[in-house]
Order: C-alpha cells, then structure tokens, then sequence
C-alpha cells in the first residue's frame, strides 16, 4: 500500500489506497470534513472504549449535566439525534445508573434527564479522554490553528 498526496488548487489530501485517484473531490469542504470527522471519531471512541462510553452517550451527559431536567426530546434536538435512536441511548444511560429519567414537572408527556452520582463520575473521568484528545488535536495544529479551526467550524455550523 502506497501513499498519495494529491494537490489540486492549493488543496491536499493523502490517499492510503495504491493507484486511487480522488479526483477534484480533495477541494471539497463536505468531503474533506467527513474524512477528517471520521478519523477524529474514531480516536475519540477509542479513546472512551475503556469507559464503555459511546460519543453520543459522551454528549448526552454532557448536555444533561449542563441542563439538569432537559427534556429527552430537547437533548436530541440539541445534539442532533434521532428520536429513535436517542430512546435507546437513554434507556443504555439509564441501565447503567447514569442518568434518571422523570415526568417532566412542565409537560407530563415529556421525561426530563437528570444525572445521577454515578453519571457524574463517569463524565469527569470521560472528560480527561477528552481533555486528552483535544491536546492531541492541538500539539498536531499547534493550538492557535486548533482555536482558529473551531472557530470557523463554528462559523460554517450557521450557515443558515
């Protein structure tokens, strides 16, 4: 197996398939996104297999700590996931003794999300994963261009 780099205005992209020519598909923002998001994720889910954690799940607890009493619904508008995806992900959470789920006090068709001391404990410990990963992002880009990237991720999320 042999490495490419491929240039195209400016643009470069290593291919790790022999004889593969990508074509314009390196000047790509949407290509070159999905290629980057997939071996970010996948580094992150490593790094939280030792936690039994799936990013998702990652998310969930992060925005239930953050907003104790979210609506599940709410949760997974927030974190764009699906309705049905996101059931199974809470009832996991809440197995787990995680996170507790209770009748909303405002809509009583709606659970809101609370996390429980377990919950808590494993977020911290999930969290020094990520800390991890995020200064391993940073010492590859050097942490200005890491704060200047988000940011204009950030900027790109609102193109509406």
């Amino acid at each position: 197996m042999t490495t490419r780099r491929v240039r195209r205005s400016g643009a470069s992209f290593e291919s790790h398939t022999s004889g593969v020519d990508l074509g314009p598909l390196p000047e790509y923002v949407g290509f070159v996104l999905r290629r980057v998001q997939s071996q970010v994720f996948a580094d992150f889910i490593q790094s939280l297999n030792e936690l039994d954690l799936r990013p998702a799940q990652f998310a969930i607890l992060e925005a239930v700590d953050a907003n104790p009493g979210m609506t599940q619904s709410d949760a997974g508008a927030m974190l764009g996931i699906q309705k049905a995806n996101m059931v199974g992900l809470i009832a996991e959470l809440e197995r787990r003794g995680m996170i507790v789920r209770r009748r909303s006090p405002r809509d009583r068709r709606s659970y809101a999300l609370h996390l429980l001391a377990e919950g808590g404990r494993l977020l911290r410990r999930a969290r020094r994963l990520r800390d991890a990963q995020e200064a391993r992002i940073a010492n590859h880009l050097g942490q200005e261009s890491r704060d200047r990237l988000l940011a204009l991720l950030t900027r790109l999320a609102h193109l509406d």
